[in-house]
């Protein structure tokens, strides 16, 4: 909102000049002189209060003296300034031009005015002095502050930095934008950002350390520079980080998970996660910051291992695994980033993420550009119908139809749409099944004059895209390709016995596979027969790919067909990756840990006790607390659950089995226990285990890319972790410190004090 001068026959407002705009004084005295010199008899009764927050004066109506301008964005006026350029007469030949009331006082008035306001501020003045209790507790705390040896000050200055502060971590909580601009603002045309604005509404509310501190200062002018706003969030993030850090450096035994990059105001970053046992034994996985991603891999591989333990102070040696969620553009590079971290600390093993399908995994890690393109029109589709209700019952409408004659596969269709259908094992599956139903809701949709335009245009552009043959081809290839690891990775994200189970079917999957990539000709055939059938019940033309036309127009071959060249293009590197990405992550360490889960008691029970857990245990045996014991300890922990009461029930996990009472008694298992829990490829019953997960989803949709700042989201993930304002503030005051000292010994700084 702008701000209009309150001065008699003047029309300025901050969006129309560049003039600095100044608010009235609260001190009554100041004040007085600055309604007395106005010479408007409607602000005679309003109180300094009521003054300061409603009403300004520009430059224009004080002496050059009177006003400091220390930089060209920093425009103060001096303490005893006081306005007397003021045009009191023009209104005289202009009658009908009065903005404002005006009433030229005399003497005498100013006079008697100057008596009632002095007879009101007396007795008040009295009052205060009479309240023996409130003198008390100011001797108090003037006492405690000088024996802090800290002089008023920079008590007032600590409390300025304290109140900038608490408006960040509001903002970051709440996660309000820093700048707060949807459009670009004209140079010329002042307009406050959020920052600004919450620290006037603190101003307004009463808060009297910052009313002291900006009083003097030009209210269109910058409060609190971008410079200072990024080293208190930079403050705020690092003293919330260690507090989380804390309990994973209790706790010994941590994995880093690893999400896929993202764009944070034109910079691509990582956001990182560490997987821990708490006090409790309750896992749990907290977003520890994001790492910026674009380097090459060996730069990479070294920024995140200094960031781990330079900059997080984590233990490397305790790091038991390591997964790395991303799609192909990034992929290769944390590929080596993971090799890098396991050369130099063998146990951190590299394992599947239970928080993704391991078939989504293959796919986004495939190097073939249809896949990437082909996931993220997934994606926008995804996110399409999610923000529009009534988009999503009309899908729902559309699906009744289509699957009139099989009402079951339809109410089960529309009962995966409440989920993340994007993230499951059959997700593309899913995807052939209901394109059909995808496109005639789009086609609605991008032709409905009731829509609003960008919805509309939104709608257009997805249905091109699901109607490309391209695309099409590429959904047929992966539900085929990923069909012989469903089952596999279903089992992975399972129970305990499940998972276990599938580690011990990999060579039954990977035999599968090669036989497919051996026959891949006649298996390729079938894959494509399929997608030209549907393309042909969706109207859609089957053809080569135009960027490939245009790529290789002077020596295009005109005898090659589009089965040939998605053969080449698309099944056969499709099936090559996820044989080698099969391998890559379940390595020889990787299958040894899963199979460590015979330990649990309900997987001891399937395999009659017979099973010889020793041998898989070598991976761990520098954790065990008495290594020596192990096998004698191990035979006692399968006759504890072999001869069990008929009422006792086997503990079916990991975690039930840590909660046993009388755990305590067999330390080496416990410990293997609590090493294995810790893998990222080890799924968590409990909800609070995906929290923030969940919440820097949410932030990353509801918040443009543009706008998206680390820090902030960092305060915005963990707005419920304990934070230590008086830390915070004293970091911030002692870096000030260290600052002014290292500017006052620089070279030439005693001539510039002196100038």
């Amino acid at each position: 909102m702008p701000n209009f001068c309150a001065a008699p026959n003047c029309t300025r407002k901050s969006t129309q000049s560049d003039l600095a705009f100044f608010r009235f004084p609260r001190d009554p005295e100041r004040c007085q002189k600055w309604v007395e010199n106005c010479r408007r008899a409607d602000l005679e009764d309003k109180t300094p209060d009521q003054l300061n927050k409603h009403y300004r004066l520009c430059a224009q109506h004080f002496e050059d003296s009177m006003i400091c301008r220390s930089s060209p964005y920093r425009t103060v006026l001096r303490e005893n300034a006081i306005p007397t350029i003021f045009d009191l007469t023009s209104h005289l030949g202009n009658p009908g031009r009065r903005r404002k009331r005006i009433k030229e006082l005399s003497e005498e008035e100013i006079r008697s005015l100057k008596e009632r306001k002095l007879d009101a501020v007396v007795p008040e003045q009295e009052n205060h002095q009479s309240n023996n209790d409130g003198d008390i507790q100011i001797v108090e705390i003037d006492q405690n502050e000088e024996s802090l040896g800290m002089t008023t000050e920079e008590k007032e200055h600590k409390d300025y930095i304290r109140s900038l502060f608490e408006i960040v971590l509001l903002m970051g909580k709440q996660n309000v934008s820093l700048e707060g601009r949807t459009c670009k603002v004209p140079e010329d045309v002042y307009t406050p950002d959020n920052f600004q604005a919450l620290l006037e509404y603190r101003i307004n509310s009463g808060d009297d350390v910052l009313r002291r501190r900006f009083e003097m200062l030009a209210v269109n002018q910058q409060y609190c520079s971008e410079l200072q706003q990024q080293q208190i969030l930079i403050i705020c993030e690092s003293c919330i980080r260690e507090d989380v850090l804390k309990d994973v450096w209790n706790s010994q035994f941590f994995s880093i998970v690893a999400e896929d990059a993202i764009d944070m105001a034109g910079v691509e970053h990582a956001p990182i996660f560490l997987r821990y046992l708490d006090d409790a034994y309750s896992l749990r996985e907290e977003f520890v910051g994001f790492f910026p991603c674009e380097a090459d891999a060996e730069v990479l591989a070294a920024d995140l291992l200094s960031t781990l333990t330079d900059k997080w102070a984590l233990n490397m040696e305790y790091c038991r695994g390591q997964s790395y969620v991303v799609s192909s553009k990034l992929s290769s590079k944390m590929k080596v980033v993971g090799s890098h971290l396991q050369q130099k600390f063998p146990q951190a093993t590299c394992t599947l993420s239970s928080s993704c399908a391991l078939n989504i995994w293959l796919a986004k890690s495939t190097p073939v550009s249809s896949v990437s393109v082909a996931l993220g029109i997934l994606e926008d589709v995804y996110l399409f119908f999610k923000n529009s209700p009534a988009l999503l019952e009309d899908l729902r409408s559309t699906i009744t139809t289509l699957f009139e004659d099989n009402a079951e596969k339809g109410s089960e269709l529309k009962e995966i749409l409440n989920s993340e259908w994007t993230s499951r094992h059959d997700t593309f599956d899913v995807v052939v099944t209901l394109i059909h139903s995808f496109i005639l809701c789009l086609d609605k949709a991008a032709s409905d004059p009731v829509l609003d335009g960008k919805i509309s245009s939104r709608a257009f552009i997805l249905s091109s895209a699901l109607t490309d043959f391209d695309f099409l081809v590429t959904v047929v290839i992966l539900k085929n390709a990923l069909s012989f690891t469903r089952a596999f990775g279903k089992n992975l994200q399972g129970f305990t016995s499940d998972v276990f189970s599938a580690a011990n079917s990999l060579t039954a999957v990977l035999h599968a596979l090669n036989e497919v990539m051996e026959n891949n000709e006649v298996y390729h055939e079938f894959w494509f027969e399929e997608a030209t059938t549907l393309a042909a019940k969706l109207e859609i033309p089957v053809k080569i790919p135009g960027r490939f036309r245009r790529m290789h127009f002077a020596n295009f071959p005109h005898d090659l067909t589009p089965e040939t060249f998605y053969r080449e293009a698309l099944s056969v590197p499709t099936v090559q990756h996820v044989i080698q990405g099969l391998k890559d992550i379940f390595s020889e360490e990787h299958l040894k840990s899963l199979k460590c889960l015979s330990l649990v008691p309900s997987v001891m029970g399937q395999l009659k006790f017979s099973a010889n857990e020793e041998h898989n245990t070598d991976l761990y045996k520098c954790d065990l607390p008495n290594p020596d014991t192990l096998t004698a300890e191990l035979h006692c922990w399968r006759v504890k659950w072999k001869h069990r009461g008929k009422d006792v029930d086997l503990p079916t996990n990991i975690f039930d089995s840590l909660q046993m009472p009388d755990i305590k008694f067999f330390p080496n298992v416990q410990a293997l226990l609590k090493v294995l829990c810790v893998l990222p490829v080890i799924k968590s019953e409990s909800e609070k285990f995906e929290t923030s997960r969940r919440r820097l989803r949410y932030y990353l949709e509801n918040t443009p890319a543009d706008q998206r700042s680390c820090h902030l989201a960092f305060l915005n993930v963990n707005f419920d972790a304990k934070h230590d304002l008086d830390l915070m503030v004293d970091t911030y005051v002692k870096m000030e410190e260290n600052k002014n000292k290292v500017d006052s010994n620089s070279p030439g700084s005693d001539m510039v004090q002196e100038v």
